[in-house]
C-alpha cells in the first residue's frame, strides 16, 4: 500500500469518479448552529484572490465564526498551519506562483499539521479530470467547485464535520502508529454508527494490514464484497495476494477494478507492482504511463515511471517522466534527489555528460542539508554516467573517489544504495570494498533469501561466485550470532547487559529488522521488570519508527507498539514482574533452499 498520510475520509462515495457537482440544498441554518458550535472553531481561508477570500469570510461569519485567518499563497498557508492547528481549512486549488492547494494538503498531512478532527475543503474553479483527480488522490474532506453558495458550504461543512468526529480517535491512533488500537476503535464505532459501517470497515481493513494481519484484513474485505462490489475492497484483496507472492491473482484483480472504473488510480499503481513482481517490466511501465496520463500531477508516480523506463532503457520515456517530476515537484514536499539523479542517468545515456554533472551538483545544493547520503549517491551516479557513456577512465576515477569516501566514513547507507554502489565498484574494477558493502547488506537482511540471491548474482557477474557464496554465509552467521547472544542474556535474567548488547547490535546492524525488533522487546522487558523509564520508552519508539520506515506492515511492530502503549510510569516494583508476552526471537543458522 502507498506510503500513507493521516487517513482522511473523502466526502464522496468510495468508488465515485471525480465529481464537480454542487452538494444538495442546505439544511436550515438554525439546525446547523444547534448541533455544531461553529463560532468556537478556528478557520483558515487560502485563496490568491482577495475577493474570493472576502466572500468565504462572510459566509463563515454568517455561521458565527470569529477566528478566521487568511492566506494568499501556499507558502503563507504553510506558515500559518505551522503556527496553529485549524479546525477548518478552505483552500483554493490554484494559488498562483508557489505551492498549489494539492501540495498544501499533501504537506499538511505528511507533517501532521492538521488535527485528526480538522476539515480540509478543496475549493476550485477547476473542473478538468486531471486536476480533480490529482486533488482527490490526497483525499480532501470535500471538493467544492466555484461559485460556492452559502447553503452549499454550510451543508458540506455540517456533513463532513460529523463524519470527522466519528473517525477522530481512529485517526489519532493511526498517527501514533498504534494500528491495533485503531482497528479496535473501528469496531466500537461500527457498533455505534451504522450509517458509516462501510467506511469504518475500510479503515479497519487498512489498520489490520498495517499491523501485519493480512488474514484478518482479508476477512473484512470479503465481508464488504459479500454486500456489494466495492472497488477499494477488491483492490485490497489484490494487495494481500501480492504481499503473499501471488502476483498473477493480484494482476487479475487490479485489471478487473480498472476495467470497471478506469479512474481508480491506485489500481494502476498496484497493477504495475504486480507486473514488476512477475518480471514483466515492459507491462509495468506501460501501466504507469497510462496512470500518469490520467493523473499527471503525482510526483511519486512520475518518478516510478521514470525509474521503470530507465530499467528498460527507454530513454525518451524516462526523460519525459523525470523532467515532469522536476516541474511538478518544485514546490512539493515529495520533491526528492531521485528525480535529479534519474535525469542525470538519462543525460549520461544520451552522451550529455555536461548536463548530467550539472544535475548532480544541483541535487547536492538542493538536498545537501536534508539527505544524509546525497554526496555519496551523487558520486555513485557520476560513476554510472561516465561508465554508461564509455568514459571508463573517469568512471574508474569516480569509483576510486567513492572508495575513499567509504573508507573515511564507516556508516553505510540503505540496502538499495549499497547494491547500486557495489555494482558500480565491481564494474569499474575497484577491489575489496564491494565485498564489504555486500556483506553489510547480507548482515542487515540475513533472513531475506531473495535479496541474498540478488547479491549472489552480483558476485557471479563479477566472476567471483565462490567468494560471494562464502561472504554471504559468513555475514548471515554473524547476524544470527549477534541476535542470539542478546536473547541468551535476556533468558538468563541479565537485562541491563542484554540492553547494552542489543544497542551494540543495532549499531552494527542498523537496518536488520529482526535485530531491531528484539532490541525493542528487551527494552520493554526491562521496563516491565525493573520499572518504567521514559528514556527507554523513547528509545524503543525511535527504533520502531525506523523499522516502520524500512518495512511497514509488520505484525510484530503493531504488537510491540501496543506493549509500549500499555506501559505506565510507575516506581520500580518490589517483586519481580512477569516476563513480557512475547520473548525476543533467537534463531538457529537458517538453511538456504
Amino acid at each position: 500500500m502507498n506510503t500513507p498520510a493521516a487517513p482522511a475520509k473523502p466526502d464522496a462515495k468510495p468508488d465515485a469518479k471525480p465529481d464537480a457537482k454542487p452538494a444538495a440544498p442546505a439544511v436550515s441554518k438554525p439546525k446547523v448552529l444547534e448541533e455544531i458550535d461553529w463560532a468556537s472553531k478556528h478557520y483558515l481561508i487560502v485563496d490568491d484572490f482577495v475577493g474570493i477570500r472576502q466572500l468565504l469570510r462572510e459566509s463563515l461569519r454568517s455561521l458565527g465564526a470569529r477566528n478566521i485567518d487568511q492566506a494568499s499563497s501556499g507558502g503563507e498557508a504553510m506558515a500559518l498551519l505551522n503556527k496553529l492547528r485549524y479546525d477548518v481549512v478552505l483552500c483554493d486549488y490554484n494559488l498562483g506562483e508557489g505551492k498549489n492547494g494539492q501540495q498544501v494538503l499533501e504537506e499538511a498531512r505528511l507533517r501532521h499539521l492538521l488535527m485528526p478532527s480538522s476539515v480540509f475543503v478543496m475549493v476550485s474553479a477547476e473542473k478538468s479530470v486531471e486536476s480533480v483527480m490529482g486533488a482527490a488522490e490526497h483525499q480532501p474532506d470535500a471538493y467544492l467547485v466555484k461559485p460556492i453558495t452559502e447553503g452549499v458550504l454550510l451543508t458540506r461543512l455540517n456533513r463532513v464535520w460529523r463524519r470527522k468526529q466519528i473517525f477522530r480517535l481512529i485517526d489519532q491512533a493511526f498517527i501514533e502508529k498504534d494500528y491495533l488500537r485503531a482497528a479496535r476503535l473501528c469496531d466500537e464505532q461500527i457498533a455505534a454508527n451504522r450509517v458509516h459501517v462501510i467506511e469504518l470497515l475500510r479503515m479497519k481493513a487498512r489498520m489490520l494490514e498495517r499491523s501485519g494481519q493480512p488474514a484478518r484484513a482479508r476477512e473484512v474485505y470479503e465481508q464488504v464484497l459479500a454486500q456489494r462490489e466495492y472497488h477499494w475492497a477488491r483492490a485490497g484483496l489484490g494487495k494481500i495476494r501480492m504481499a503473499d507472492g501471488d502476483f498473477e491473482q493480484a494482476r487479475q484483480m487490479f485489471q478487473t477494478v480498472i476495467a470497471e472504473n478506469r479512474h481508480y488510480i491506485d489500481a494502476y499503481d498496484q497493477l504495475a507492482r504486480a507486473y514488476q513482481g512477475m518480471g514483466q517490466h515492459e507491462e509495468a511501465a506501460a501501466v504507469l504511463e497510462r496512470a500518469a496520463k490520467l493523473s499527471p500531477n503525482s510526483v511519486p508516480r512520475q518518478r516510478h515511471l521514470g525509474q521503470a523506463a530507465l530499467r528498460l532503457g527507454n530513454v525518451p520515456m524516462a526523460e519525459k517522466a523525470f523532467r515532469k517530476c522536476l516541474v511538478i515537484g518544485e514546490y512539493s514536499i515529495r520533491k526528492a534527489p531521485d528525480d535529479y539523479l534519474g535525469l542525470a542517468r538519462v543525460c549520461g545515456l544520451k552522451g550529455n555528460t555536461k548536463d548530467a554533472l550539472q544535475l548532480l551538483l544541483l541535487a547536492q545544493r538542493e538536498f545537501g542539508s536534508e539527505h544524509e547520503h546525497i554526496v555519496l549517491r551523487a558520486k555513485i551516479t557520476e560513476g554510472h554516467v561516465y561508465h554508461e557513456s564509455g568514459d571508463y577512465l573517469n568512471a574508474r576515477r569516480a569509483g576510486d573517489e567513492l572508495d575513499g569516501m567509504l573508507q573515511a566514513d564507516p556508516k553505510r547507507p540503505g540496502t538499495a544504495i549499497c547494491i547500486e554502489m557495489a555494482t558500480l565498484l565491481f564494474a569499474v574494477g575497484v577491489k575489496g570494498t564491494p565485498n564489504e558493502v555486500l556483506a553489510h547488506v547480507i548482515r542487515n537482511n540475513h533472513d531475506n533469501t531473495l535479496l541474498q540471491d540478488e547479491v549472489q548474482k552480483i558476485f557471479d557477474r563479477a566472476r567471483l561466485p565462490d567468494e560471494g557464496a562464502l561472504i554471504i554465509r559468513t555475514a548471515r552467521k554473524e547476524a544470527v550470532d549477534l541476535m542470539n547472544q542478546g536473547v541468551v542474556l535476556w533468558k538468563t535474567g541479565k537485562l541491563p547487559d542484554a540492553v547494552k548488547w542489543m544497542r551494540k547490535a543495532c549499531e552494527r546492524l542498523p537496518d536488520n529488522v529482526r535485530v531491531l525488533f528484539n532490541a525493542v522487546q528487551i527494552l520493554i522487558s526491562h521496563m516491565q521488570q525493573r520499572g518504567y523509564e521514559p528514556e527507554l520508552e523513547l528509545e524503543a519508539r525511535q527504533v520502531l519508527e525506523h523499522v516502520d520506515r524500512l518495512q511497514p506492515g509488520q505484525q510484530r511492530f503493531a504488537q510491540l507498539m501496543e506493549q509500549l502503549s500499555a506501559l505506565q510510569p510507575k516506581p520500580a516494583p518490589e517483586p519481580a514482574q512477569p516476563a513480557p508476552e512475547q520473548a525476543p526471537e533467537d534463531e538457529a543458522e537458517p538453511s538456504r533452499a
